[in-house]
Parts: structure tokens; sequence; C-alpha cells
């Protein structure tokens, strides 16, 4: 029987705590909850109000690894959840609002996944993402070669860019926008991957054709759509390694140099928390938000 909890006021049955769910280091289910407790802080304000995807992994990276969407059968009721437009109309997703609810999901085994908008405004996007993703043997250090680039073209419109790791292999780039529709914020993520091509044609690729990847940066612009979503910042990701989509500082990006640096494990964001802060906390000040050019 799983051993009841209380968060914050709410019980929750949390279970299979000994599980091992990377069986490369013996990170165990207990281990991803203790992480997600840890980090609630930093990565709660970027789930608020947002619907979340879980890409589920309940027997670790190596099982069944699936999408759930919808609100999951057996949600609690003080759970929040939202009414979204679909594309087969409308349905209804889970906001995680708080650290109960935090702790729910973690305890479904999931990486969490965001869209560019927020529950109450889904037809304007908020944020702009770039998911830049390397073809070996291209590695994350070329991928901050291109980060770099399309810092300094975002910052000439005026958008203040920050980055994180993808958690796998590439790098996350995201700057906070307004007054946008995800049609139009997708559009103008491609014009800037494909000018990042033009400049960098040996380097760049702005389109996902598979046998044009070796070597080069795919620079993906079309998790901008509505519909799409993107790891959510502090997410731990179904690899081999409990790996995290971490923030990191620019000098962190400039200084890389091969594919073993800007990895980061659950392990590793504690302290860096301590030693940075939220270094995404600007995309959550509405200020600092821009205006598409």
């Amino acid at each position: 029987m799983a051993p009841i909890t209380d968060v914050a006021g709410r019980r929750l049955a949390l279970s299979n705590l000994d599980k091992v769910l990377y069986p490369a280091t013996g990170f165990t289910k207990g281990e991803v909850l203790h992480y997600y407790a840890t980090v609630a802080e930093v990565l709660l304000p970027h789930l608020r109000d947002r619907p979340v995807s879980f890409l589920r992994y309940p027997d670790g990276p190596d099982g069944q690894v699936f999408f759930t969407k919808n609100v999951p059968p057996g949600t609690p009721e003080w759970v929040t959840t939202a009414e979204v437009p679909r594309s087969a109309g409308p349905a209804r997703m889970v906001l995680v609002q708080d650290l109960p609810s935090l702790m729910w999901a973690a305890n479904l085994v999931t990486e969490f996944h965001t869209p560019q908008w927020r529950a109450g405004a889904p037809e304007e996007a908020d944020r702009i993402v770039f998911d830049l993703d390397p073809g070996p043997p291209a590695t994350v250090a070329d991928c901050g070669e291109v980060a770099l680039w399309l810092r300094e073209r975002l910052a000439a419109d005026g958008i203040e860019a920050y980055a994180k790791t993808s958690g796998s292999k590439g790098l996350h780039l995201l700057a906070a926008v307004r007054g946008a529709s995800g049609e139009r914020t997708s559009a103008y993520a491609k014009e800037l991957a494909v000018e990042a091509e033009r400049a960098m044609p040996g380097l760049v690729l702005h389109r996902m054709t598979r046998k044009l990847r070796p070597g080069k940066v795919f620079v993906d612009w079309s998790q901008n759509a509505a519909r799409k979503t993107t790891a959510a910042p502090y997410t731990l990701r179904a690899r081999a390694h409990p790996t995290v989509s971490a923030p990191v500082t620019w000098e962190e990006i400039a200084g890389c140099r091969g594919p073993r640096q800007l990895r980061f494990e659950a392990g590793d964001i504690a302290d860096r928390v301590r030693d940075h802060g939220d270094l995404l906390a600007p995309l959550l000040d509405p200020a600092r938000a821009h205006a598409l050019p």
C-alpha cells in the first residue's frame, strides 16, 4: 500500500518510492519526487497557468513512454484543470499551480511540457522558443555557436533571449513576447531560422529533412505553433541518466567546447539555483516582454 504523505495540506499516495527509474545511475522514483520538491520554487512559476502535457515513463526511459494531454483518470478533484482549444474541439488539461499538484504529477513519473501561451489567453503567445538540435557529429558546442548568433539577431529587434539545455543533446532559446498569435510568432521564428541558415550555411538547417541533418544544427522554429509544446525549464528528461532541462548562462554557452559540457543532472540543480537563482526569471516579468517587429 502506497504511503500517504501530507503536502501543504493535501494528502497524497506516493507509490513505489524504491523503484529504480534510471538504471544507469540507480536513480529511484523517490529521488525523482525529492528532486521536484527541491526545485519547486523555481519550477512552478514556469508551469503556472500553462496547460501541461505529460510525457510519462512510469517504468523508466527504457519502458513505455507516452504523452498524456487530457486530464488523466483518477486526477484529484483539487488539481486545477482548464478547458483549452484543440483542432478536434475543446479539451480539458491539467494546470500545475502549486506544490501538491506538482508532487501528484511527479508521482506519475513525467516530463513536463508546456505551450508558449497561458490558459487564459490561448490565442496570444507570451514566449518565443527555438529548439537547437545537433545532428551528429555536431554537438551542443555547435548549438552554442548558433545560439549566440540568434541572441544577437533577436537583440537587434529589441528582444532579450535566455537559454537552457534541452536535457538531451541541444539547447533551447526563449524570450518573452507580447501581442502576437502563435502563427505570427512561428512565422517570425522561421524568418530568423532561415536567416541563420543563410549566415551559417555549413552549420545551420531550418528544415527538418533527416538526410540533411548530419553535422548541422537544426533550428526548430515550429514549436511556437499554438498546438506545440516544449520541455519546461527544470523538468527531468526520459533519458538514460536523470538529465534536466537546465537554465544556463551566456558565459557558459560561449565557453562550451565539447559534448560533455552543458549537461546537468538532477543532483546538479540545487547548487546551480543557489549560485545563480532562476536564470529564466526575466521571462516571468511582463515588463520584459517585447512586441515582435
